[in-house]
């Protein structure tokens, strides 16, 4: 396991807000992954393109958890292409299941941007590509 990032004078990955969303992500990852993991197994053949695309919203979940909670630089290219599919993914989901909703007989994690989960998966993505930007700037050596 690799140590923590630390800049003097600045907390590593995993404290304050970093481990809030860690933790966050950690809860959704499991959360979709069972979730798919239940649908695909029992009633697959009702909604194929929803079940599917919750399991790789709940993949997107885990990638981000991992590559937000652990160090380096390629962890944190982990993080920020997590993040990113995943707001891309609930911005297309989110406006496809609204736009035909024949198209989505049962809701995937991301449709509706997330509506099923308070939003929390439109919110999530966005704090985190907002926390690893900032990271990444206070992380640049100074001019």
């Amino acid at each position: 396991m690799s140590a923590p990032d630390r800049t003097p004078g600045r907390p590593g990955r995993t404290t304050g807000l970093g481990r809030v969303l860690v933790a966050l992500y950690a809860v959704f990852a499991i959360a979709a992954v069972s979730r798919a993991g239940v649908q695909i197994a029992t009633d697959f053949h009702e909604a194929p393109l929803a079940y599917l695309l919750s399991a790789l919203a709940g993949v997107v979940y885990v990638l981000a958890t991992v590559g937000l909670g652990r160090s380096g630089p390629r962890w944190r290219r982990v993080a920020w292409v997590a993040c990113s599919v995943e707001l891309l993914g609930v911005l297309t989901v989110g406006t496809l299941s609204l736009a035909d909703a024949q198209a989505f007989p049962r809701s995937t994690v991301w449709s509706g941007y997330g509506s099923g989960y308070v939003f929390i998966p439109l919110v999530l993505p966005v704090l985190g590509l907002i926390y690893l930007r900032r990271e990444s700037r206070a992380a640049r050596p100074p001019a």
